[in-house]
């Protein structure tokens, strides 16, 4: 304590917000055995679950750190079909649905060994809690609040408030990350302007309970139900438990107002199409967004997740975008920390995710245009009707509107063909840059892609290769030793790993016979033969060849 009661302490990295994106950097931190402190100003209840369902990427990490079995029995109910329908109400019309197996049934795509899974945010926070405080390595605290920070030349000086004592504490560490949300305090504190619309939609959220609503109607069960009116699209209904908890968004537009209870209670009635008995548990008003922060942080301040980019959450790509920015970061902070990361690392984050966020921000907004498609196109009276009339224009309207809406629910090429490709601590291997898709994905090992998955073995992926170091990949047992990637390492003090693969499907997949990964999964070069110079690609993996620092790109790529 201090002459003035203040407490002081020291760690590596402190991290605010403990949302989904602050727990898995603590808890991929500790995997890596770097400690931190995580601080969270609530007290860490998840009255509305922002979030449903964990992209097939950030289960690629889940599996990595040996969580997947947490998240398949967190609480959702994996036998709940995950079909999406469009639908007047509930007890009147469908226009079509566009069907997908319970998450129990759901088979992993080739390109994967795992698949999404449907897991809210009420369910998913604390699977991560506990991956963070697994290691013992993460100070945990809730209902603690950042009151302001100082960056020096080599530490950030934080002060923290417990809001339920009053008691200040004085935090030295080496770095921080603001994981704090969209009103993020350090990126306010950093002065970082957000680029991008402020108010897509003005929209409230609704969660309630009543057990066995499919019993109320007259639709097949789905996870998701969007509604349409006369006005257009003007609501959704999302399972939350796959049981008896459901999440009803009343979707506005660019202009702000309040509901009150009963106004709320009659939209639900609405949608079901009857009176029927139900338990409002939150309510929660909200923005859609679609803006990026211009700047990712300073040398020593870092943000991620919503603190660093906003965006609708149709597609499902904000928190995903978030644990990949956490992820990416991650191994970055260890290496500074472990002493063999060059000064140039850590400014490689804002140049490879700021790109992405980019990206998954404009394609979420793109989603929700063509969900709330049909406010432009007004829909004909004939839908609503009960008449052959009826009938036929709500197979042509859906049969439209399905199609309109497959780009969303179809997204592998977001989640994994992400390219990092101005990156400065990647090393081009000359090939031209693929196209960057949303519904397909083509692996490839191209530096800067997200290295391939192969079956090695049963259960055994070479996704499973990769994490905690580099990882040389050698394919066939001919393949240059990599001896001078081995020494050069050793030279500067970089943990590097070298694996034979005997696969010759993998080295198809690959395509060349030395493949170099990073710790986060992403292929940083590729050759032949062991290039002339390895330890000037050591150098500039690890962020310290300065001449092959680029700029950072400040917009993102056209997504086909």
């Amino acid at each position: 304590m201090t002459a003035t009661g203040t407490q002081n302490s020291d760690v590596p990295v402190l991290i605010v917000g403990a949302g989904p994106v602050g727990l898995a950097l603590a808890g991929d931190l500790g995997w890596r055995g770097i400690r931190t402190m995580l601080v969270e100003k609530s007290d860490g209840e998840i009255r509305q679950a922002k979030m449903d369902m964990v992209g097939i990427r950030s289960m690629e990490y889940c599996r990595r750190w040996g969580i997947v079995p947490w998240v398949e029995s967190a609480g959702y109910n994996r036998d709940y079909p995950q079909d999406c329908a469009w639908v007047t109400n509930l007890n009147s019309h469908e226009f079509g649905r566009e069907f997908f197996p319970a998450p129990r049934a759901e088979k992993s795509p080739p390109q994967s060994p795992q698949k999404r899974e449907r897991c809210p945010q009420n369910f998913f926070d604390p699977v991560l809690r506990r991956f963070a405080e697994r290691s013992g390595l993460c100070s945990l605290r809730y209902e603690t609040e950042l009151i302001g920070f100082i960056e020096h030349e080599d530490k950030v000086v934080a002060t923290l408030r417990d809001s339920r004592s009053g008691k200040e504490e004085t935090v030295v560490a080496s770095y921080m990350v603001g994981t704090d949300g969209g009103a993020s305090t350090v990126r306010r504190r950093l002065d970082i302007p957000m680029d991008g619309p402020e108010a897509l939609t003005y929209t409230t959220n609704i969660i309630f309970r009543c057990d066995g609503l499919e019993k109320l109607h007259r639709m097949r069960p789905a996870y998701r139900y969007i509604f349409i009116g006369l006005e257009g699209t003007w609501a959704t209904l999302v399972a939350i438990n796959g049981r008896d908890q459901w999440r009803f968004s009343l979707v506005g537009d660019s202009e702000r107002r309040a509901y009150t209870d009963e106004e709320l209670s009659a939209a639900i009635v609405r949608a079901v199409g009857r009176e029927f008995n139900f338990e409002i548990l939150s309510i929660l008003p909200w923005v859609r967004r679609q803006q990026v922060a211009r700047r990712y942080g300073t040398k020593r301040v870092f943000i991620a997740g919503d603190a660093a980019h906003l965006t609708s959450p149709t597609g499902g790509f904000g928190m995903n975008t978030g644990i990949q920015d956490a992820v990416n970061l991650s191994w970055k902070l260890a290496a500074k920390i472990e002493g063999w990361g060059g000064e140039h690392l850590l400014r490689s984050y804002e140049a490879e995710q700021r790109p992405v966020g980019l990206r998954n921000v404009a394609e979420a907004t793109d989603n929700l245009k063509r969900m709330l498609n049909p406010r432009v196109a007004q829909p004909p009276k004939e839908l609503f009707e009960n008449s052959p009339e009826g009938d036929r224009a709500r197979k042509e309207f859906g049969d439209r509107y399905t199609e309109t809406m497959r780009r969303e629910w179809f997204s592998i090429g977001i989640h994994l063909g992400y390219m990092y490709e101005h990156s400065p601590i990647i090393v081009p291997d000359g090939t031209p840059q693929p196209p960057d898709t949303v519904q397909t994905y083509q692996p490839t090992a191209r530096p800067g892609s997200r290295a391939p998955h192969v079956w090695l073995a049963e259960g055994k992926s070479t996704l499973d290769l990769f994490g905690r170091e580099f990882v040389l990949l050698r394919f066939g047992q001919d393949a240059p030793s990599g001896k001078g990637f081995v020494t050069a390492a050793q030279k500067r003090g970089v943990p590097l790993r070298v694996e034979t693969i005997l696969d010759p499907g993998a080295g198809d997949v690959y395509e060349r016979r030395l493949v170099l990964v990073r710790p986060d999964g992403q292929s940083a070069w590729r050759g032949d033969q062991e290039p002339d110079d390895v330890l000037q690609v050591i150098d500039v993996v690890r962020g310290s060849a300065s001449d092959n620092v680029l700029p950072v790109a400040n917009t993102g790529r056209t997504v086909s």
